[in-house]
């Protein structure tokens, strides 16, 4: 997924395979435009955060072309901007932000909710590349969230990835971890739109992704089992914001994700 192949300077070459709903898993893309920035700044530095901007659906028959621009070199962050081409143009704008870890205050505000463990539960995935155990929200006690739609799921990158002690092993799981970070939002504004009870929405539903960001914020391990616990913020002129906190099995936050969705009731074309 994160071998990309060099084609000029701070130019990366990526591929992703064909998803069960025809394009490319914005998820991938996003994972990869970080995997591809990376490569570009100096070693002792970790991404912290990633914003991206979804322009067009990607195409999994054409390779994808990643344009890296080293926007700015501190002592201790480093701004990149990576923008995804295919032949039709730009299908991704991200910028990313880098650190040099330092010795700061470490204060965690927020509390994992109590859910059974991932091995209580049925695990069941539209990929094999990762593995999840959806949780009953008559099982989440404990911490309340805001908002609509809430979904708790477990996930875990099904093969392993290599030592996440390593600089360069916690490089690959934060980019692991963005590609998992993409599967939960749309379900999670959809669960507050009116037509999510009406049978058969599927059939009428249209959904995008419109940004995505994800911020890191302690080490995390992406083929161990974490909880992602999403929640719908609002929606309104056909966007939905869904924002999830990620936990690792300690209770330990790891990770925050935001995502903006597009859903249409195509009936009302």
């Amino acid at each position: 997924m994160f071998e990309l192949s060099a084609h000029g300077h701070d130019v990366h070459v990526g591929s992703g395979p064909q998803y069960p709903w025809g394009g490319l898993y914005g998820g991938q893309i996003v994972a990869q435009a970080l995997r591809a920035a990376t490569m570009s700044v100096e070693p002792g530095l970790e991404p912290h955060s990633i914003r991206a901007y979804f322009i067009r659906r990607g195409d999994a028959s054409e390779p994808i072309r990643y344009e890296v621009d080293r926007i700015r070199n501190g002592r201790s962050f480093a701004t990149r901007r990576v923008v995804a081409r295919q032949a039709i143009g730009a299908i991704l704008n991200a910028e990313s932000s880098f650190q040099r870890p330092e010795d700061a205050a470490d204060v965690q505000t927020l509390t994992m909710p109590t859910v059974p463990g991932p091995d209580e539960l049925v695990s069941e995935t539209w990929t094999p590349a990762f593995e999840r155990a959806d949780v009953p929200l008559t099982a989440v006690t404990g911490t309340q969230r805001d908002g609509g739609g809430r979904t708790v799921t477990w996930m875990k990158v099904a093969d392993p990835i290599g030592d996440p002690s390593s600089l360069d092993g916690q490089l690959l799981h934060r980019c692991w971890m963005t590609y998992l970070s993409d599967d939960l939002p749309t379900e999670t504004v959809f669960n507050v739109h009116p037509m999510s009870a009406e049978p058969d929405s599927d059939q009428f539903r249209f959904a995008a992704s419109l940004d995505h960001t994800v911020w890191f914020h302690r080490p995390v391990i992406a083929d161990e089992w974490h909880l992602y616990d999403f929640a719908c913020a609002h929606l309104v002129n056909g966007r939905g914001l869904a924002v999830g906190h990620v936990y690792a099995p300690d209770g330990v936050h790891v990770a925050t994700i935001a995502q903006e969705v597009l859903v249409r009731d195509t009936r009302r074309r």
